[in-house]
């Protein structure tokens, strides 16, 4: 039973080409993107449009397909989160075996019947060719790790680092405090009475 469907953007049938090694035909097709096609942060947004620049050529074994094909990318970049908009282009070659092919390559992929299924090479393609970590820009400095501003639009944001309250007890103790004033007489007191003992 075949587990290609006919029917699908990126299956092709292949009986005009013929059998006799050598026969070629070239095409050019524009054909809607499948689903996941891509990674989590960048892929090719699915219904989107591929355009394919193809040949195939019909050899003893079975049929080498091989082109490009260019496709339109969506995500997000991993250090300040901006979308991601651009194009890539991928080149391709994978050699289909007929059905009754001697190929002993068990992961070679083959013909079902008339009908050549570039889904798993061209995801392979695009997949192998997506940076790892997609950046908006090469030296994207990201968010602030404070307020989560994004850097790259104020290039000079900063924080007034201040006391944190949760030390300004300390600071007492410590003789000075975090903003690096001596404390006051009253402060000095107050940090060091028991709070058992009345004056």
């Amino acid at each position: 039973m075949s587990t290609v469907d006919p029917q699908a953007p990126l299956v092709l049938d292949i009986r005009e080409l013929g059998r006799r090694p050598g026969a070629q035909r070239k095409l050019r097709l524009s054909v809607d993107a499948p689903v996941g096609l891509g990674t989590d942060v960048l892929g090719v947004p699915e219904g989107t449009t591929i355009e394919l620049q193809l040949r195939l050529e019909a050899v003893v074994e079975g049929v080498l397909a091989s082109g490009t094909a260019w496709v339109q990318l969506a995500g997000e970049c991993v250090r300040c989160l901006e979308a991601i908009e651009q194009t890539l282009d991928v080149e391709f070659q994978e050699l289909y075996a007929y059905p009754d092919s001697d190929v002993e390559d068990d992961e070679a992929s083959r013909l079902e019947g008339d009908l050549l299924d570039l889904e798993p090479v061209i995801r392979d393609a695009v997949v192998l060719a997506l940076p790892f970590q997609p950046v908006c820009q090469d030296d994207c400095p990201g968010l602030c790790t404070e307020c989560g501003v994004r850097l790259a639009d104020d290039p000079d944001h900063r924080h007034d680092p201040g006391i944190d309250p949760r030390w300004a007890a300390l600071a007492a103790l410590a003789g000075e405090d975090l903003a690096g004033h001596e404390p006051t007489d009253d402060e000095r007191a107050g940090s060091t009475r028991r709070p058992d003992v009345k004056e």
